[in-house]
């Protein structure tokens, strides 16, 4: 077996991750890709001060990293992390409003937690997954992965809200994908996303720019924006106290990137296990070189999971060319300009589907392997862990702000030691 799978032609209603679409078909299924994770992608640098088409070209670098690192058995795209939000803005006192002046200090502590993110990476690659399978089984992974989904639910929520006009266009951008991925025929299901994204964007058009009944689509930025310019690169600063509040981000990481190849491998029906330690340094490494010009910590992407799901096209060849289109995006502000001009209301018909898809989708790896939920350890565990994701319960140690993620994390992999000590 050679570094790289062959990746056969298929016409299967399922594609494998070493199979592969005609091209014709693969195209659209890699934007719709990119489309995917684009809203969260843009939204995290902005919330941090970073420039998104930095972040964007690094998701397509850290994507294609990931692909060769990973001998392309593992389907992922690498976007923005959101766990670096909160620990950012505390390093940097950023204030929420234009560029980030204290970015250089982030950035440091975003290399340092990809450098120790590898680290563990590289760990698991010479002793093996045991201990990880021990302190994250299938109990613990599903209620990370579940969580993670559940703690993005306020986002879609929030996103949601506004004037009746704007609630009716996202709400319709949902059935709309809905119907298109249950009724529709099996070249348009797999690109039911893209799909939903342009009828919404249409709908708009006709509505706000045509008869003026909704706010209209402002293509002035995109007008004046250049078609070729080089992202706006940024070096590091390293700083302990920085360093100190951002590094441990990188055991949220490893529950993230863990929760997803689980969830990979239970979706695809392929044991990718193997690839853990790999993904781990690959992940890490993305983060690295993201941080060191510039760019947000990058982590495996739920929302493209969630597309996955939908559509049943797992082949990696598909995350290559979501990183290409990616790369080229970073590199054109006017691209760029013309994804942001994406109306809100059709953004936020596409979280509630998506957000929504992450969170079942990770459900699945409690069904696939049986976990047991009229065990009392099985029950805490998992209830205690969604609630805190849920209610994005934040626990503040000094500077230090463990969000939802990371306090769902470890209640699930504390509780399910504590409770299994009788056990051992």
């Amino acid at each position: 077996m050679g570094f790289f799978p062959n990746w056969r032609l298929t016409a299967n209603a399922t594609v494998l991750p070493d199979e592969r679409l005609p091209w014709g078909a693969a195209l659209p299924m890699g934007i719709q890709h990119l489309l995917a994770m684009s809203g969260s992608t843009i939204v995290a640098p902005l919330i941090m001060g970073f420039d998104p088409n930095v972040a964007v070209f690094f998701s397509g670098i850290g994507t294609l990293l990931f692909f060769i690192l990973t001998g392309g058995r593992v389907p992922s795209y690498l976007g923005s992390s959101f766990a670096f939000i909160a620990v950012v803005l505390a390093a940097t006192g950023y204030a929420g409003s234009g560029p980030n002046p204290n970015i250089a200090v982030a950035l440091g502590g975003i290399v340092a937690a990809g450098a120790l993110y590898a680290l563990i990476g590289l760990i698991v690659m010479a002793v093996g997954t045991g201990w990880v399978e021990k302190l994250m089984p299938p109990a613990v992974t599903g209620a990370i992965g579940v969580a993670i989904g559940l703690n993005l639910a306020p986002v879609a929520v929030s996103q949601l809200k506004g004037t009746a006009s704007h609630m009716s266009i996202a709400l319709l951008t949902v059935l709309c994908m809905a119907l298109i991925s249950t009724y529709g025929p099996r070249a348009t299901r797999r690109i039911a996303v893209l799909a939903a994204i342009l009828v919404g964007y249409v709908l708009v058009l006709i509505l706000g720019n045509g008869f003026g009944l909704v706010p209209a689509i402002d293509f002035t930025p995109v007008r004046d924006a250049a078609w070729f310019g080089m992202p706006a690169f940024v070096r590091p600063e390293f700083q302990w106290t920085a360093i100190s509040l951002i590094a441990p981000v990188a055991i949220v990481l490893v529950a993230e990137n863990l929760g997803h190849i689980k969830a990979l491998g239970s979706i695809t029906g392929q044991n990718m296990d193997g690839y853990i330690g790999r993904g781990f340094f690959a992940d890490g490494l993305a983060t690295m070189v993201s941080g060191a010009n510039g760019g947000t910590g990058v982590t495996t992407y739920a929302e493209n999971i969630g597309v996955m799901a939908m559509t049943k096209v797992y082949s990696t060849l598909i995350f290559v060319i979501a990183a290409c289109f990616a790369i080229i995006l970073g590199m054109s502000p006017k691209f760029g300009m013309i994804l942001q001009t994406i109306p809100g209301a059709v953004l936020a018909g596409l979280a509630i589907s998506v957000f929504g898809l992450i969170a079942s989708a990770m459900a699945r790896i409690w069904v696939v392997n049986k976990v047991d939920f009229s065990e009392p350890r099985t029950l805490f565990t998992v209830g205690v862990a969604l609630i805190f994701g849920a209610g994005d319960f934040t626990v503040n140690i000094g500077q230090f702000a463990l969000g939802g993620i990371g306090t769902s994390t470890l209640a699930a992999l504390v509780l399910w030691q504590v409770l299994g000590l009788k056990r051992a």
